[in-house]
């Protein structure tokens, strides 16, 4: 009698062929959890190839992605595979960013640093120069 696999994970001559979307994107630090990377593959985050992608899609070596999380947009290309989150260092080795990807990441975080910082709003209500100020900027009087 033959057992049937139950692992979800297929080898072939003793290499990974591939990998499920949402394990590789938490092994690659993405996202903190798979949860996270399963519901960013839910709500169209994740393309591969430039087709939409559910988590359980094998990601393959050689697969361009487009990752959009908090951090930002990443296209990028899948050279390694693997299930299990290591270190920030070998998860770095997983793909390989696009220049053009890396560089409009670059120009946004300096738009970001340029742009004047707001004032912290108060937490109480408005003191009475407060106030005044507020109302010389409404035009009141």
């Amino acid at each position: 009698m033959v057992q049937p696999l139950t692992r979800a994970t297929v080898y072939q001559n003793g290499i990974m062929s591939g990998v499920r979307m949402d394990k590789w994107l938490w092994a690659a630090r993405f996202f903190k959890t798979r949860a996270l990377a399963a519901r960013a593959c839910a709500l169209g985050r994740i393309q591969c190839n430039g087709q939409q992608s559910k988590a359980s899609r094998e990601v393959r070596a050689g697969d361009l992605l487009q990752v959009k999380n908090d951090s930002g947009e990443f296209q990028l290309q899948v050279l390694l595979l693997t299930e299990m989150r290591g270190p920030a260092t070998v998860a770095q080795t997983l793909y390989i960013e696009t220049e053009a990807s890396r560089e409009l990441r670059e120009k946004l975080a300096e738009e970001r640093k340029a742009m004047p910082h707001l004032q912290a709003l108060h937490e109480s209500r408005p003191s009475k120069r407060d106030r005044r100020e507020l109302n010389q900027v409404r035009g009141r009087l």
